[in-house]
């Protein structure tokens, strides 16, 4: 009988150890540690993500870890992971904040900064699936010496977006905390989860034409084919990391007035004549401001 109580304790030990209430909880001094030892804030954040927490994120205990040395980003995922900091994704959806670190639905956003208050500007994505060719006359004069341009075709001679900064800022969100861009409203009409960075975008500037915008995306003769944004439509633009996943854009010049649009892909399908096809483009306009009258 001593024996086989014996036994039974060392098993309820056994459970006991094992349990989840023996599992880890990460506390403000595991995080300190963590960065202390040098762990970059994304390790630090996956590691929030995937452990069960007990954080003090009161205002004295934030500016302490500031002190620490605990990166920004770090501390926005401690006070996700609070008691109390859950938010609803249509509330994540709905968000205009203007402040970078507010959880936004994964996509662009245009910083509107000329409104009062400054708030944030969805820019929903155009699918071009219209091309239109010019100059194949010349390319049969000359034997296919001439080029053939590929140009794709948005509609409407504008974008529903507009802005009078000529320097606009923009922030690209990849696979925020509930907002993933496998599970949002946004998610299948743009991008593919394994986009993570502005670099994979080009900036373009459209010409409008005939109630259209075009842009030359392809070009073509006996030489050889090219695909993708020509230099001549090419906008440089400079991007920074804010937090984990959102990344802030500005163009590295000022744009005048005219058709702007962040093109994601484009794939030449059937060759050249294809160029185009399926450039999927974040569209906006820049517009003179009109001040008022004095």
């Amino acid at each position: 009988m001593g024996f086989s109580r014996a036994v039974a304790m060392a098993a309820l030990m056994a459970l006991t150890v094992c349990s989840p209430a023996f599992a880890e909880t990460l506390t403000d001094d595991s995080v300190v540690a963590m960065v202390k030892a040098g762990l970059g804030p994304d390790t630090v954040v996956a590691k929030i993500h995937t452990t069960a927490t007990s954080f003090d994120v009161s205002t004295d205990k934030l500016v302490e870890l500031k002190q620490e040395g605990v990166p920004d980003a770090v501390i926005a995922a401690m006070l996700n992971a609070a008691p109390g900091s859950a938010v609803s994704p249509n509330a994540v959806m709905d968000s205009t904040s203007a402040d970078p670190n507010t959880p936004h639905a994964s996509g662009i956003y245009l910083l509107r900064d000329d409104q009062t208050p400054p708030l944030m500007q969805h820019i929903d994505t155009t699918v071009s699936n219209q091309t239109a060719t010019s100059g194949v006359l010349a390319y049969a004069f000359t034997y296919g010496i001439a080029k053939v341009k590929v140009k794709t075709v948005l509609p409407n001679p504008t974008a529903r977006v507009k802005t009078p900064d000529v320097r606009p800022t923009f922030y690209f969100y990849f696979d925020q905390p509930n907002a993933s861009l496998s599970g949002n409203q946004y998610a299948g009409a743009w991008t593919p989860g394994a986009v993570t960075s502005p670099n994979e975008f080009s900036l373009v500037r459209f010409e409008v034409d005939g109630g259209n915008r075009e842009a030359v995306l392809g070009q073509f003769n006996i030489t050889g084919m090219k695909t993708g944004v020509m230099d001549n439509a090419r906008v440089a633009f400079s991007y920074d990391d804010v937090t984990p996943g959102v990344f802030k854009v500005t163009p590295s010049v000022d744009l005048p007035p005219g058709e702007y649009g962040f093109v994601y892909s484009i794939t030449s399908g059937g060759g050249a004549m294809g160029a185009g096809q399926t450039a999927k483009i974040f569209d906006f306009a820049v517009v003179k401001q009109v001040l008022p009258a004095s």
